[in-house]
């Protein structure tokens, strides 16, 4: 396994002026040996070009890769000693499971007692070890797929194994077994594993730590807990959640806040600089109170859905909406009646461009 670090910034235009020019920001950022990683954003954010330079397909057009302090931004993939699992299964349809979990071993000359113990193991841990002796041309998709993440982590001396959404083609009830497998065997391997996905529910399951990106930038580096209850970026609380964050703009005079035409006072022992803000909260943590009670504003109730799980509860504020979640046990106000919200609370976050404010 291999601690990496960049310390890079990568173009794909010769000559590039201006931030839009770059597909990866300047950035500075180290992976520890043996963690879990995620690289989640949407389509076009840098991070599969991310992944590539770690890899080894890709030259950063500036900086540079270390792998355990050794410099290897020009050293190919197999010198870096890395296993790369991409989207479409890349397997030999003409040899069995068993060889093709082998193949990455023999090419590496090991015993063939400890290619068969590797193999078993592997197979045991993916759950494929009835289909060994089977040709992976009558395979379904799905465990194809298995056989190309079994290829990538069969291999003890691997500096690191990096995965490139590699879930897109199995069926959705299977992705979750999948994310609970590659966590088992992260936990009783140890290596350095990076995921890249645009999904937040396959990048919080697995990672003990996950990158946020956004155009090109890296915008938060932290658990998935970190990243739902402090988002460092606004982009962060919105991209993060099922709905995400709800953001009111708001601006601090004499103290007081102003949100949609009502003043709040804010919480006890709470400074922030005068000036315009935004107040982010999670639907999760909206919550109804009584008329005028302190940090509530008044809403126009606009749906309530009933989610099965939850209920989802979408009011009006001035000119702008907030969605809170409830259990489906409460009892809310219908559409067209007035529900005083709790804004502010300890769950509430303060935002100034863009940033949160500490």
């Amino acid at each position: 396994m291999a601690h990496i670090t960049l310390d890079l910034a990568h173009s794909y235009k010769p000559r590039p002026q201006q931030d839009s020019d770059y597909a990866l920001l300047p950035l500075a950022m180290e992976f520890q040996d043996g963690g879990a990683y995620a690289l989640l954003g949407p389509s076009g954010c840098g991070k599969t070009t991310m992944l590539n330079i770690m890899s080894g397909l890709l030259v950063p057009s500036h900086g540079k890769v270390l792998f355990d302090g050794r410099d290897v931004t020009r050293a190919s993939p197999q010198d870096r000693n890395i296993a790369q699992v991409f989207q479409f299964p890349v397997i030999y349809d003409t040899m069995t499971v068993a060889e093709n979990l082998a193949f990455p071993l023999k090419n590496r000359k090991l015993p063939e007692a400890r290619i068969r113990e590797r193999v078993g193991r592997i197979a045991e841990m993916l759950e494929m070890s009835g289909q060994l002796d089977q040709r992976a041309a009558g395979l379904a998709a799905d465990a194809k797929q298995k056989i190309s993440l079994g290829r990538g982590l069969v291999r003890e001396d691997v500096a690191a194994v990096l995965f490139d959404e590699p879930l897109t083609v199995i069926d959705p009830h299977l992705k979750w077994q999948l994310r609970r497998k590659l966590k088992q065997i992260h936990h009783e391997l140890k290596l350095t594993l990076i995921y890249v996905t645009h999904d937040q529910v396959e990048a919080l399951t697995f990672a003990d730590q996950v990158v946020v990106m956004s155009r090109g930038k890296v915008v938060q580096l932290g658990t998935p807990d970190a990243l739902f209850e402090r988002p460092q970026h606004q982009f962060v609380g919105h991209f993060i959640g099922s709905p995400g964050m709800n953001f009111l703009p708001a601006q601090l005079e004499g103290g007081r806040l102003q949100v949609a035409g009502h003043a709040l006072e804010l919480p006890a022992g709470r400074s922030l600089p005068a000036g315009a803000l935004q107040v982010g909260v999670r639907p999760e943590y909206l919550a109804l109170a009584q008329p005028g009670q302190a940090g509530a504003l008044p809403c126009a109730v606009q749906r309530v859905q009933d989610i099965g799980t939850y209920q989802m509860l979408t009011a009006q504020v001035g000119a702008h909406l907030l969605r809170a979640r409830f259990s489906p046990e409460q009892r809310l106000p219908a559409p067209g009646e007035t529900a005083w919200l709790q804004v502010l609370g300890a769950h509430t976050c303060f935002y100034q461009n863009e940033e949160l404010l500490a």
